[in-house]
């Protein structure tokens, strides 16, 4: 009978044991890292669900909402019986685009934003290089002044410069007497009205293109300035073939903030002069909002998304006009 040495006997029981013995702290492991993600999951989805449920009630559920209100004959009487509707498709945005009104809001919205827009942001980046180069003493005093209007609310803005505007005791006309001239009724003339509006946007609205245009311009390399002056470039040319390319990522972003802003507006009108006169300041987004108030739900939606429509074409326009060509 052969007798396999004890050496050999230990050696192979240790192995077996060595074999055996990790897999239950191995499950043991596993088990414990599914124990750990699923709690974390837990609290997440816990501390998730307060905005999840705002989210889900005051943005989701109104968009889908106005969706359907938007494709059905949906009126203020339909509130207490939303189901007795019909669905009528696309035949609110046909009725919309036969509303000569509408089309009145659309070419004012156009107006306002194909005029502001650029005068907006020329204003902001000559608001900007004459900070970064030309004021010197009190810039901080200049920041604070050009940027003040963004941070006041547009109603209360709205208000004070139609209390300047007032034919007879406005300010503005007042001024104006002191030289022999007799100021116009500049929220009553459909020839003032609009373009009084467009430059109160462009005044409250430069503080911010100038805020991120000079952050661009402040963080143009110098060296690329000195190279450029020892190569013989005047000022003009360094502004336009060095700086101004590096300014495109905060053009663009200035650019489309703007226009989305631009092609909402409605407190100026709303507050200043309600969309007159004869529909001359009336917005689209003023226009959803006269609908809405009369009632007319399935129409006021509809305009709503032909606005959201005019947002995305814009944006998608900016970028390619704007983004980094490299």
């Amino acid at each position: 009978m052969t007798t396999m040495p004890t050496s050999t006997i230990a050696g192979q029981g240790a192995k077996e044991s060595g074999a055996a013995g990790p897999q239950p702290a191995a499950r043991r492991n596993s088990s414990l890292r599914r124990t750990t993600q699923g709690r974390q999951t837990r609290a997440a989805w816990t501390l998730a669900a307060p905005f999840l449920a705002l989210f889900l009630a005051f943005m989701l559920l109104p968009v889908v909402w106005s969706t359907l209100m938007s494709l059905t004959d949906t009126k203020s009487a339909d509130l207490r019986t939303p189901l007795s509707v019909s669905f009528t498709g696309f035949d609110n945005y046909v009725r919309l685009f036969q509303d000569p009104q509408f089309f009145t809001a659309l070419r004012n919205t156009a107006v306002f934003v194909l005029v502001g827009l650029p005068l907006t942001l020329a204003a902001g980046l000559a608001a900007a290089v004459a900070l970064d180069r030309g004021i010197r003493r009190f810039r901080a005093v200049f920041r604070v002044g050009f940027y003040l209007p963004v941070i006041t609310s547009v109603v209360a803005v709205a208000v004070v410069w139609k209390t300047l505007l007032e034919p007879h005791t406005g300010l503005v006309n007042t001024a104006l007497g002191w030289f022999g001239i007799d100021g116009p009724a500049w929220l009553a003339d459909t020839r003032f009205a609009l373009p009084v509006m467009i430059v109160m946007a462009v005044w409250r609205n430069l503080g911010t293109v100038m805020i991120i245009m000079l952050a661009g311009l402040q963080s143009v390399p110098q060296s690329l300035m000195e190279a450029a002056e020892l190569d013989g470039a005047g000022p003009w040319q360094r502004f336009w073939r060095v700086t101004f390319p590096l300014l495109r990522p905060a053009l663009l972003l200035t650019a489309v903030t703007t226009g989305i802003g631009y092609l909402q507006f409605f407190d100026e009108p709303f507050v200043m002069t309600d969309g007159g006169p004869l529909d001359s300041t009336l917005s689209a987004t003023l226009y959803a909002y006269k609908q809405f108030g009369n009632g007319n739900y399935d129409m006021a939606s509809a305009a709503g998304y032909v606005v959201f429509v005019l947002i995305i074409a814009l944006t998608v326009l900016q970028f390619r006009v704007l983004r980094d060509k490299d």
